[in-house]
């Protein structure tokens, strides 16, 4: 599950933030100064990091700096206010990979970390490669080409992909699939996989009213069966 380090000190844009990164399948750590997010980006590892610019104590662009002379080499999301120019400059140059000022859409947000991610995958050494049916899927990249062309989906999408590439031709019930891609924390319904599935068979399938490649099995759940006609 990608993992986001979200710094910021507000608490109610803090909250809504995390509600909206976790809807959308990401694990979120939550920081609310700068010596706590050095203290966790630390600790564990994170794939990207959401950074309040104006934090109290230490600033959200010395914690950019830090982070970078640590060695940390995932995207950093600068978020300032919206007439700090100064602070966007300076931030791209400590090492931010984007800025996003106030006030903004939460979705603009979303597709800029999506946009960060993919660029950071596309950079990173190959990985485990699995090809069926004109369809790539990059386990390690987190990306997925369909006839040469890269299908955009969320984290939680991919991590279902995932499951059932790993899993290629063993019935998996819905109950196995929640727990495999939301994990043992998340408290979604059966019928949210059947929705997960509906939207990779869009992606994916040639016709995604008759599937070829997530079949339903009545009584049990779903089989993934690549490069069966």
């Amino acid at each position: 599950m990608t993992s986001v380090l979200l710094v910021e000190d507000d608490g109610h844009l803090k909250l809504g933030l995390w509600n909206r990164l976790v809807e959308e399948g990401y694990r979120v750590v939550m920081a609310a100064d700068g010596d706590e997010a050095l203290a966790r980006a630390g600790a564990a590892r994170f794939d990207l990091v959401l950074l309040d610019a104006d934090l109290p104590g230490k600033g959200g662009l010395d914690v950019c700096h830090e982070l970078r002379r640590r060695g940390f080499d995932g995207p950093v999301i600068l978020l300032t206010d919206g007439a700090d120019v100064a602070d966007r400059i300076l931030g791209l140059r400590l090492g931010a990979d984007d800025c996003l000022a106030r006030p903004f859409d939460v979705a603009e947000l979303l597709a800029r970390v999506e946009a960060c991610l993919r660029r950071g995958a596309a950079c990173a050494p190959a990985g485990c490669v699995c090809r069926f049916d004109g369809i790539e899927v990059d386990l390690r990249g987190a990306r997925v080409l369909r006839d040469g062309r890269e299908v955009s989906m969320s984290p939680r999408e991919f991590q279902l992909l995932r499951c059932f590439v790993e899993h290629a031709g063993t019935p998996l019930s819905r109950d196995q699939l929640l727990d495999r891609a939301w994990g043992h924390d998340a408290m979604p319904t059966p019928r949210t996989v059947d929705v997960h599935v509906a939207w990779l068979r869009h992606k994916l399938e040639a016709d995604p009213h008759r599937p070829a490649l997530i079949r339903t099995i009545h009584g049990v759940g779903y089989l993934f069966t690549p490069g069966v006609a």
